[in-house]
């Protein structure tokens, strides 16, 4: 029986965020074409030669521990759809200039072992929040101004998340080993770690690391937009890459895996004065500047614990990481990933390739080069004279590849307190234009390759009755 037009959806931007709205969207009965302006989907989670043939990087994301625990993701078969996870031995590793690496293990007690007197904080910290993650995460990953079916537990988790990074590692440890970890994690906010809410992705990141771990996925991160896209089309929707989308298409619902600067670009007619003032403030935050390497062999670390992990935190103390994501002074915060160590599908046989980025100001033309590979040499004498080629993206290459990267950002806006809570406005995924949503990082939870933004716009829809009414049905079981 063919869809009436009261039942098509269109979903602009083939990311995670995007493919998820559509696979749930899909499910409740609606007819729904995925726009994608490229010519390959997957937004921030695709993969590419970008250095020698056989060689394969990850564009952007890379290590996916919000992926592997997203509470949609779990309910879709997308093993069954060609998607495989690696867990290395290790989350994280992060050398010190003494030689040793501090760990961030699966195990809790075998990282506290790892920090001396300050295990037992580390635990304090975390243990409660790591036992309570398969519930917790539901409250996490969804929008923060409501009321959590877990009042207390998210009462404790607040207490400590609305803080700054740096205070609350400072407060905890002694140690500069357990703060060096910490302050590494809670960089991932991409906020100064003297400005709340930094210590929130901190806690967040670290707690995933235990409960869940931080995998890749076999083949690269494309494969997990790649299965995404095969159970939507399972489902009967469809995807049409180079379609770019220059107005809001006349839908009955239209859900829009764009930043605010795309939304107000395309649509800002159909919104009121007031909204597209606040779409206009949405301010966007640091960029960010990456390197891919094709390597003759594996990173020669100093620390061997360092081989342990696909992920290593390059940036020695605390306060060496906060001066540079403060101000970007000194030696820059390197977050580096090693997946052929753990995925041999990634490079030619005896080959390797390493993925690397720092934080820079929006919009910069600064060459970071020479400061990247400086600082893994810092940890990895030699690493250098292993480099068979390298390929670079600035912040504008990036906006240029993906235009939600707006100057960089990754995160599809800043994360400072206003923004986590208001994200991007008071109305969340809603525009106040009927049947228009947003579902990108710009709206809660942000960041991360977790599909939840898409699979909560999709149940604000629902509960507006732009799909409920139109359909009859929708699952809901994260309800």
């Amino acid at each position: 029986m063919a869809h009436t037009d009261k039942t098509r959806a269109e979903v602009i931007g083939s990311g995670p965020n995007g493919l998820t709205a559509a696979i749930e969207l899909a499910q409740a009965g609606m007819d729904v074409t995925v726009h994608e302006a490229s010519a390959q989907i997957g937004g921030g989670a695709r993969s590419a030669e970008l250095t020698l043939p056989g060689f394969v990087h990850d564009v952007c994301s890379a290590v996916l521990p919000m992926a592997v625990c997203s509470p949609c993701f779990e309910r879709y078969p997308l093993r069954a759809h060609g998607l495989e996870w690696i867990h290395p031995e290790a989350p994280l590793a992060h050398p010190l200039d003494d030689g040793t690496a501090v760990l961030l293990e699966r195990s809790l007690d075998a990282t506290c072992a790892n920090l001396g007197a300050d295990g037992e904080p580390w635990r304090r910290l975390l243990e409660p929040f790591v036992v309570a993650w398969p519930r917790l995460r539901h409250e996490l990953l969804g929008p923060q101004l409501r009321i959590p079916s877990l009042p207390f537990l998210m009462a404790r988790f607040g207490m400590n998340a609305l803080r700054p990074a740096r205070p609350l590692a400072e407060a905890t440890f002694r140690g500069p080993r357990a703060r060096a970890l910490f302050a590494g994690i809670a960089a991932h906010s991409i906020l100064p770690l003297e400005a709340p809410p930094s210590a929130s992705i901190g806690l967040v990141m670290a707690i995933a690391g235990h409960a869940t771990g931080w995998p890749i996925v076999r083949g690269g991160s494309q494969r997990i937009s790649d299965a995404l896209a095969s159970y939507l089309r399972a489902q009967g929707g469809r995807i049409r890459t180079e379609s770019r989308v220059d107005a809001l298409p006349e839908a009955s619902l239209v859900l829009c895996d764009i930043t605010p600067r795309q939304l107000l670009a395309i649509g800002g007619s159909r919104f009121s004065p007031r909204f597209q003032r606040a779409l206009a403030r949405w301010r966007y935050g640091p960029g960010v500047f990456k390197l891919d390497w094709a390597l003759d062999a594996p990173i020669p670390w100093r620390a061997g614990e360092c081989r342990r992990a696909a992920t290593v935190h390059l940036g020695g103390t605390l306060q060496e990481i906060a001066a540079w994501e403060s101000g970007f002074t000194g030696a820059p915060f390197v977050l580096l990933a090693q997946p052929s160590l753990f995925d041999p599908s990634r490079a030619p046989q005896g080959r390797h390739t390493a993925w690397a980025y720092c934080h820079v100001p929006n919009g910069s033309n600064r060459d970071m080069t020479d400061a990247i590979e400086s600082q893994v040499e810092r940890f990895a004498p030699g690493f250098r004279s292993h480099i068979l080629a390298r390929h670079a993206l600035t912040p504008a290459a990036l906006e240029s590849y993906n235009a939600n990267l707006v100057g960089g950002d990754v995160g599809g806006g800043a994360l400072d307190l206003r923004q986590f809570l208001l994200r991007p406005t008071w109305r969340l995924y809603g525009t106040g234009a009927a049947g228009v949503y947003l579902c990108s990082s710009s709206t809660p939870p942000g960041g991360g390759v977790h599909g939840m933004c898409g699979y909560n716009a999709v149940k604000r829809a629902r509960r507006d009755g732009a799909v409920e009414d139109r359909c009859g049905r929708l699952r809901s079981e994260l309800d």
